[in-house]
C-alpha cells in the first residue's frame, strides 16, 4: 500500500556520509528494512540500518553479485536512494574523472542493475539528490554541475521509462544547497521517507526543490 513503508526494502547508496545517516534514520524509523551501502566498512558504523553492505558501485560485476544475494533474502526491491557524494572544483580533467565515477557512473550502474526490481514493486521509489548550483553553471564548479546535470538527466529517462510501461514506479530528484546549512539534511531525511506517500504519477519525473522548504 502506498504511503505504508512497513517492511519495505529500501537501499541506501552512499549510506556513511551525513546525508545517508540522516535518511537511514528516518526511514527505519518508518518502518522500512533499510539496506545501507557504502565504499568502505568503517563509514557504515553505526548506521541506523537492517544490514549493511561494502560494495562498489562503479564496479558492475560487484554490483551484479550484490543484487542478486540481497533478491535472495528480500521478497522486493522498493526504493533506491542515491546520495553517493563527492566535490571537487574547476574543470581539471583527473578531477571530471573522479567527480564522474562518484556522482554518475554509480548511479548508472546500480540503477540498471535494479530498474527491473523497481518496476516490479507495488511503489518503487529511485531518488538522487541534485545541486541548486546546476541551475546557475560556473566555470569554478563546471565539472561538478555538469555531472550533476547528467545524473538529472539519466533520472529523467528512467522516469520516462516507467511512465511508459505504466509502473506504479517512480524517479525524483531533490535539488539542494549546501548540505551543511542549518535544515537541509533534516529537510532531506523528510522528503525521502515521505516518496511513498505520494503517487508515482505526481512523483514520477519531478525536480523536488528542497531549498524553498529551508
Amino acid at each position: 500500500m502506498t504511503g505504508d513503508l512497513t517492511d519495505r526494502t529500501v537501499v541506501v547508496a552512499g549510506a556513511g556520509g551525513v546525508g545517508g545517516r540522516a535518511v537511514c534514520k528516518a526511514l527505519t524509523a518508518a518502518g522500512a528494512h533499510v539496506v545501507a551501502v557504502g565504499s568502505r566498512a568503517e563509514s557504515l558504523t553505526d548506521v541506523d540500518a537492517a544490514e549493511t553492505a561494502v560494495v562498489d558501485l562503479a564496479d558492475p560485476a560487484a554490483v551484479t553479485a550484490w543484487a542478486a544475494g540481497l533478491r535472495e533474502r528480500r521478497p522486493s526491491i522498493d526504493g533506491l536512494l542515491h546520495l553517493v557524494g563527492g566535490w571537487r572544483g574547476g574543470s581539471a580533467p583527473d578531477d571530471f574523472e573522479w567527480l564522474e565515477r562518484r556522482v554518475l557512473t554509480t548511479l548508472r550502474v546500480v540503477s540498471r542493475e535494479l530498474r527491473d526490481d523497481l518496476g516490479a514493486s507495488s511503489a518503487g521509489r529511485l531518488a538522487i539528490v541534485s545541486s541548486a548550483s546546476v541551475a546557475q553553471p560556473k566555470w569554478g564548479m563546471a565539472n561538478y554541475v555538469t555531472l550533476k546535470s547528467a545524473a538529472e538527466t539519466w533520472v529523467q529517462a528512467l522516469a520516462s521509462g516507467w511512465r511508459t510501461k505504466g509502473t506504479p514506479t517512480a524517479a525524483v530528484t531533490f535539488v539542494v544547497g549546501a548540505l551543511d546549512e542549518p535544515g537541509t539534511v533534516d529537510n532531506l531525511a523528510a522528503a525521502c521517507s515521505a516518496q511513498w506517500s505520494v503517487g508515482h504519477t505526481e512523483l514520477n519525473g519531478a525536480l523536488v526543490d528542497l531549498t524553498e522548504e529551508i
